[in-house]
């Protein structure tokens, strides 16, 4: 599985916000969920995770509302706003750009 610490910079918040569009999660459903899509790909440690989320808390990208998890413990629940959904936006518009390009040099090498 591929380490968050090999993400680029910023591609962590750029997939949690992504997750967030579908519904509120909490933490940990935000990196199974990750985890799942990208095929076990990418594992979101704690350690990456949190911090990235309270990054996003802290810049208004996403808000936070305690809760009930599925296993019945209190969990905080993330949520994205509309300043996040705004990112989102110029973020994938980039990262399309940015992985246009990569796949363009490493094309060329065939």
């Amino acid at each position: 599985m591929k380490e968050t610490s090999d993400l680029l910079h910023g591609t962590l918040e750029l997939l949690i916000l992504k997750t967030l569009m579908i519904q509120p999660r909490h933490g940990w459903g935000i990196a199974k969920h990750i985890q799942h899509i990208s095929n076990d790909v990418l594992d979101i440690g704690q350690g990456s995770l949190y911090p990235a989320l309270y990054r996003l808390e802290d810049r208004g990208w996403i808000e936070a509302e305690w809760g009930v998890a599925e296993s019945g413990r209190r969990a905080k629940f993330y949520s994205i706003t509309p300043q996040g959904l705004k990112q989102v936006a110029s973020e994938e518009a980039q990262w399309q750009a940015f992985s246009w390009a990569v796949n363009r040099v490493l094309g060329s090498a065939r």
